[in-house]
């Protein structure tokens, strides 16, 4: 039987996809076992997963001046040993990383140990955490195809991005009876990304009127950003968080707006959703969004609307028109080809540990 460590953490985008492979890897027959962060978002999804979890110390990579750049290597540093100590007892035949601030210390570890490793990049650029990880690596799966150009040729691998098998199971009736919608009009889903967005809240929010007047809306706000004085606008639903839920609302949905991250565009793509994009301005990230939303707009799968271009007005023009057109992105994301990514995942995942 062979064992494997998943790794990768910070937000949720560096944890899906590692459940994604979680059913496929115990079909294989594998011993799974995961690093992340001591109170990272990942602990607690991994947890649910019923998979062995175990917290390090974890620093952030910054781009910037900042103070904290001084204590967090220590804290680097200290994950860093205690990840050489956890996998001196796991003794994985290959770890995966996803990626995120908490996976430089076990990639390295893995390294230092003669562990093979795997890497996955969302983005079309690779991040800071993956760019210092990359050299310790076997392989390098990528998602989308313009990434290939920024990687080792032999060390590429192009595979997508693996989602939730639950994502499939949502049930349109068991949205509409969460969200307490009726039928008629079309569903709007607003999803910020696990943070949630206080700027596309605003301005959904300052477009209410306007938008309730052709859509129901269900709205993923962020942890802390429900309002109570809308709690009981006909047609309009909040959500802080949701994890479970969260298939029903896709299947009730007719069109998106959502932030670019990776995870959530595949999501979107594997579900043949319409969206408006908008994604994080390059005030608030290091651009990667943006790139990520022009891919998906320049194959026809999306529109998109910048952060500096975003007005209630705007916002509500763009849903109109991205709702409009509906069945046109629907049938370029039907003519999508490409083999189920968790699936081609694993395929490298076993080629490297047989090795």
């Amino acid at each position: 039987m062979k064992t494997i460590v998943l790794t990768g953490g910070g937000t949720s985008g560096h944890v899906t996809p590692n459940i994604a492979l979680i059913p496929r890897l115990i079909n294989r027959g594998y011993d799974i076992y995961y690093i992340g962060s001591k109170n990272g978002i990942e602990k607690q999804l991994i947890e649910k997963e019923g998979i062995p979890y175990y917290g390090i110390s974890a620093g952030k990579l910054r781009r910037y001046f900042d103070v904290k750049n001084f204590t967090d290597i220590f804290r680097i540093i200290g994950g860093f040993g205690q990840s050489v100590s956890i996998l001196r007892k796991i003794k994985p035949d290959v770890v995966f990383s996803k990626g995120g601030f908490v996976s430089c210390p076990v990639v390295w570890a893995a390294w230092v140990l003669g562990i093979p490793v795997i890497i996955h990049e969302s983005d079309i650029t690779p991040g800071l955490t993956n760019k210092l990880s990359m050299p310790f690596s076997r392989k390098v799966c990528y998602t989308f195809p313009e990434t290939e150009k920024h990687l080792i040729r032999e060390k590429a691998c192009y595979t997508g991005l693996p989602v939730r098998d639950e994502i499939f199971s949502g049930n349109r009736m068991r949205g509409y009876k969460l969200c307490g919608f009726m039928g008629g009009k079309p569903v709007l889903m607003v999803i910020g990304g696990s943070q949630g967005s206080e700027n596309i809240n605003r301005a959904v929010r300052s477009a209410l009127d306007e938008l309730l007047k052709n859509y129901q809306i269900a709205h993923i706000c962020g942890r802390g950003n429900v309002k109570p004085e809308l709690e009981n606008i006909k047609g309009y639903k909040q959500f802080e968080y949701v994890d479970r839920e969260l298939p029903d609302i896709f299947a009730c949905a007719d069109v998106l707006i959502s932030r670019a991250g990776a995870t959530v565009l595949f999501e979107i793509l594997s579900l043949k959703k319409p969206a408006l994009l908008i994604p994080l301005s390059k005030n608030a990230s290091r651009g990667d969004q943006i790139l990520n939303a022009n891919s998906f707009k320049e194959n026809g799968y999306s529109e998109v609307l910048y952060e500096e271009d975003m007005t209630a007005e705007t916002l509500v023009a763009k849903v109109n028109e991205v709702y409009k057109n509906r069945e046109r992105y629907v049938k370029a994301m039907q003519n999508r080809n490409l083999q189920n990514p968790a699936d081609k995942i694993v395929e490298i995942i076993e080629e490297v540990a047989e090795r």
